[in-house]
């Protein structure tokens, strides 16, 4: 099954890209996290952010 996607429309084209470093055991337990509720990680990321930016009282604009 495929895992669910961002699905946010976009405007303007391209959505920027975003590069992000981080630690490889930080990453394998996001991974792992994401894997099992399928889901990418770039995806939960980004609700992540979204849900961070509400708790802010900043309504998301993507």
């Amino acid at each position: 099954m495929a895992k669910l996607k961002d699905r946010t429309p976009k405007v303007g084209g391209r959505s920027a890209a975003f590069q992000l470093r981080i630690h490889p055991e930080l990453h394998d337990q996001l991974k792992a996290l994401t894997d099992n509720d399928n889901i990418t990680l770039s995806c939960w990321l980004k609700e992540l952010a979204r849900r961070e930016l509400r708790r802010r009282g900043i309504e998301p604009k993507g």
